[in-house]
């Protein structure tokens, strides 16, 4: 729950600055596409282990509204999600010990973008 307000929090703030940003690349780019790739990874994981649903995805999609990205910078997100997602699809088929320390990994990662991205860069 904690990371999810997190994302919420982080994608208000980041919209509030978006506009000075997108004039050149924002210095928190590549950490917004890192947080991409980890929402698209525990999509998958959180899934192959018994959370059915698009919760991790309605977070990206949360991410992309409040980002409002242009075309190129949007394909860019969803390519990062879609290699998180493809990166464990790839690897595991069914809930194992190491898939649920990944998830914990995962979660941990994402909550400290979230923090960092808009302790440093938000209003």
């Amino acid at each position: 729950m904690r990371f999810r307000s997190a994302i919420l929090a982080c994608c208000l703030t980041l919209a509030a600055t978006a506009g000075t940003a997108r004039a050149a690349e924002a210095p928190f780019e590549g950490r917004l596409m890192r947080l991409a790739e980890v929402l698209g990874s525990l999509h998958y994981l959180r899934n192959l282990c018994g959370e059915a649903g698009d919760k991790w995805r309605g977070q990206m999609e949360k991410l992309l509204a409040a980002e409002n990205p242009d075309p190129t910078r949007r394909a860019k997100f969803i390519a990062n999600f879609n290699r998180g997602y493809r990166s464990f699809d790839e690897i595991y088929v069914n809930c194992t010990p190491s898939a649920t320390e990944a998830i914990s990994r995962y979660m941990k990662e994402g909550e400290a973008l979230t923090r960092e991205i808009a302790g440093r860069y938000g209003n």
